[in-house]
């Protein structure tokens, strides 16, 4: 990579006793702000640390020295230096007159997209997201660069507050032949924009800070008319923008739909959902985690789509290693696929079809179960993980510390009940399904019979969701001192869970033995077969030895009964992958 930063010019511009401890620093390179307030120690801060550059306290003087050195602070409370990717931010008292400045060190880093060059070379639109500081604005400059020299597009930057091309007329040589349209105010931003394709005629339009609902309805006029779109939103993930009812139209926008009744039983959901409301104004976002590592999705509306429904998008990670290839993982069973010698500054990222996961010929036979593979180191020594994938390879890593869970037995009296009633225990089921009930009590050979007649109940037990609006059963419940048990949910785990605790039985955070006839609903080999895979599974590796496991793809029925045994013991799991190679992930505890 190639970076210009004209630092020389920003520190001419500070007073000398706040420029000379910066001009020898051995971080010099890596500065990214100067932080001048009233009263207070210059500060200059770094990536991972920030330094006073004085002990005498930042007076009115110094901060006049550093304004006339600067352009004119516009209504966004920022100012340039002419030529120069630089940006001076103002902190005003109430009456207006400046007590702070923040003096942003500007970079042009060529090169910086290589890691996906290859997406911006399809014609799509990208939105890019991340925190501040990580890079956007220097990515967006890049890329107006490439499209303009290297593909030869013809592309306008809507430059609101100088930040993209520098201060002054004449745009920084950063953007190579890309024109740069100013915004005389901030609130005319979007009215810019529309100017912008009507009048120049471009092929792409680069914005910046994309933040109000007039900017995103600009952004989709845009799209819609055939022009290629390149900018950054307010959020750090994707998911901000879903939340975000200013924004949420970049990704396509959320509203809530009314299902009918045989939808939702097929989709297994409420009758009221979310659903994407149209198409996303933008094709491809890019999640910028860190300067390096970046997460894409490919397609947009796909990944709304998918995060609706409570699943984990199909997603790229894509990072930059030290010696400059790029690797990129995707949330699957294949290897991340790897570009030995593609620097950043190079070419296009020619990025080749990552084959989905195919199942092998006698795999479900073969019966194997095995811990998931612990990450490559390139891609372990990153910073926190943001994604299940990352969170799942955490725990294979910290794994080899965790001691076995020890196994408890559990008991019960076989005299009373909870209240010293005589078994077997009369239950009323209100709300619960009650051929689940007797399958339970069945199954485990439980001293429970089930009673219409809440008169002569020992005990009533209810789903919490139906007992906050039943105020006539809790007067019952109260009026007739039957006590009144509730469960979060009917599944089978929550029932079994219920009525060993109505039975004075131990409640182990580990059950022993899990019977499996409980969770098959027909009984087939294919059922049976599953459920004992994942019984294996969890009392082999996930418990003993605290690793979480990868189970076969099953189907989604057969997946239900699997997560039910899980939760039998427990424990957490998630499916992933594309049908008909989903699949469950468990958890340790």
């Amino acid at each position: 990579m190639q970076i210009t930063d004209d630092l020389n010019r920003l520190l001419d511009i500070v007073p000398d006793e706040i420029r000379q401890p910066l001009e020898q620093h051995p971080q010099r390179n890596n500065l990214i702000e100067i932080v001048m307030d009233l009263g207070r120690q210059p500060e200059a801060r770094f990536p991972s640390l920030a330094e006073p550059l004085s002990q005498t306290p930042v007076s009115k003087a110094h901060l006049k020295y550093c304004i006339e050195r600067v352009g004119h602070f516009g209504g966004d409370n920022r100012a340039g230096i002419e030529q120069t990717l630089h940006r001076i931010s103002a902190l005003r008292n109430r009456s207006g007159e400046i007590i702070g400045l923040t003096l942003r060190v500007g970079r042009a880093v060529f090169g910086t997209i290589g890691i996906i060059r290859d997406l911006v070379e399809t014609g799509q639109s990208i939105l890019m997201l991340g925190r501040p500081g990580v890079g956007k604005t220097t990515a967006l400059r890049e890329i107006a660069r490439v499209l303009a020299d290297d593909l030869e597009k013809r592309v306008v930057i809507i430059d609101t507050s100088n930040e993209i091309a520098g201060d002054g007329d004449i745009p920084h040589p950063a953007i190579g032949r890309a024109r740069r349209m100013q915004v005389s105010r901030p609130e005319l931003q979007h009215q810019v924009m529309i100017e912008a394709v009507e009048n120049h005629m471009p092929q792409v339009i680069v914005i910046d800070e994309i933040g109000t609902e007039l900017e995103a309805l600009a952004a989709r006029t845009i799209a819609e008319r055939g022009v290629q779109l390149v900018g950054t939103a307010h959020g750090n993930r994707i998911e901000n923008l879903m939340k975000n009812p200013t924004l949420a139209d970049l990704i396509g926008g959320i509203q809530a739909v009314t299902l009918g009744d045989d939808e939702a039983r097929r989709r297994g959901s409420q009758k009221t959902v979310l659903e994407r409301k149209a198409p996303p104004t933008f094709e491809i976002a890019v999640e910028m985690l860190e300067r390096q590592r970046w997460v894409i999705h490919e397609r947009v509306a796909d990944s709304i789509d998918t995060l609706l429904r409570g699943r984990e998008p199909n997603q790229q990670i894509r990072s930059v290693s030290d010696s400059g290839e790029v690797i990129i993982e995707r949330e699957s069973a294949a290897p991340p696929a790897r570009f030995p010698g593609m620097a950043a500054s190079s070419g296009p990222a020619a990025v080749s079809p990552i084959r989905p996961v195919t199942p092998i010929s006698g795999w479900r036979s073969a019966g194997k179960m095995v811990p998931m593979p612990a990450p490559s180191e390139n891609f372990a020594a990153k910073s926190a993980p943001v994604a299940e994938t990352r969170y799942f390879e955490q725990l294979l890593e910290e794994s080899l510390s965790i001691e076995p869970v020890p196994q408890q037995r559990g008991r019960y009296s076989q005299n009373v009940g909870p209240n010293g009633e005589d078994l077997p225990l009369h239950v009323y089921p209100y709300g619960i399904a009650r051929h689940q009930l007797e399958q339970v009590i069945s199954t485990l050979n439980l001293p429970v019979q089930l009673t219409k007649d809440i008169e002569s109940a020992d005990v009533v037990l209810a789903l919490r969701s139906n007992v906050r609006n039943q105020s006539k059963l809790r007067h019952l419940a109260k009026t007739r001192q039957v006590p009144l048990h509730t469960i979060k949910a009917g599944t089978i785990p929550h029932v079994a869970r219920a009525l060993r605790r109505l039975l004075d039985m131990d409640d182990p955070g580990t059950p022993e033995v899990a019977d499996l006839a409980l969770f098959a609903r027909s009984g087939s080999s294919d059922e049976l077969e599953a459920l004992e895979e994942t019984r294996l599974a969890v009392e082999q590796i996930v418990i003993p030895k605290g690793q979480p496991v990868e189970l076969l793809p099953r189907s989604p029925n057969v997946r239900k009964m699997q997560h039910e045994l899980v939760e039998h013991y427990h424990l957490k799991s998630h499916s992933f992958g594309e049908e008909p190679n989903r699949r469950l992930r468990i958890f340790p505890a």
